[in-house]
């Protein structure tokens, strides 16, 4: 079996696991593909892998639901900045600063499973809201463009929110689309979103999908806390292995 195929079967597992634990818990697949993809190649190779199933199965989440043109109303200053902020950053992901964009990933995935286990929650009036938005939204877009991964501080900043469960999800998903495009449009003006990865992403979105569809069937079926016990204790050891080696390589 040539090495082309392994890579591809390899890739396609990876994006199978991110989406089933996207359709599980309704986030985690940029999170856990670039994590598994850092593994083996440079964090801007795989950002740039994960556009097309990311933008694909965010689309979806985002526009499942009723609320989406309030939701949009709302948070056009944080979804404005988000992509701000990606793109005034990605030359750290981009650049030749490997070791740091390992070990910056690293940081955000320990912040984020310590988040998920602690189960904490604050809650943001809406008169701070309208200026903590462009603030949370330029901090996601620099931790964007830095590492791949949009998820702090936008998830736990929209979970402050007030919003039920139905329009968590569809604000989750509407963020994450955003931050998509503004992490493409990064990497293409860097030079580093071609043909190529184009490519390879595309073929990526059937496994996602497949492991999105598989993890909404199982979700009614595992216990919540347990479930995401186990995934941000996942995300801890995987966070403190990509810290320790993006230090070492500096």
């Amino acid at each position: 079996m040539g090495d082309s195929v392994v890579s591809a079967i390899f890739i396609g597992l990876i994006f199978l696991a991110a989406g089933l634990v996207k359709g599980v818990v309704g986030l985690g697949l940029p999170t856990v593909a670039i994590g598994l993809l850092s593994l083996t190649m440079p964090p801007a190779a795989a950002a740039a892998l994960l556009i097309a199933p990311s933008l694909a199965t965010n689309v979806w989440q985002s526009c499942v639901g009723e609320h989406f043109w309030a939701l949009l109303k709302r948070l056009w200053p944080l979804l404005a900045t988000i992509v701000l902020g990606t793109l005034l950053s990605i030359g750290v992901l981009t650049g030749s600063s490997a070791g740091l964009a390992n070990a910056a990933l690293g940081s955000v995935l320990i912040v984020y499973g310590a988040f998920g286990l602690k189960g904490r929650r604050f809650d943001v009036s809406r008169a701070l809201e309208r200026w903590l938005s462009p603030l949370m939204g330029i901090l996601t877009g620099l931790i964007a463009g830095t590492t791949g991964v949009f998820v702090m501080p936008l998830i736990p900043y929209l979970n402050s929110l007030g919003f039920d469960k139905n329009e968590l999800v569809q604000a989750l998903g509407l963020a994450f689309t955003v931050s998509t495009v503004g992490l493409a449009a990064g990497l293409a003006m860097s030079g580093n979103f071609q043909l190529a990865a184009a490519s390879a992403s595309l073929l990526a979105v059937l496994p996602a999908l497949v492991g999105m569809w598989i993890g909404q069937r199982l979700r009614g079926r595992i216990a919540g806390p347990a479930f995401k016990r186990w995934f941000f204790s996942g995300l801890i050891g995987l966070g403190i292995y990509m810290l320790g080696r993006g230090l070492l390589s500096r």
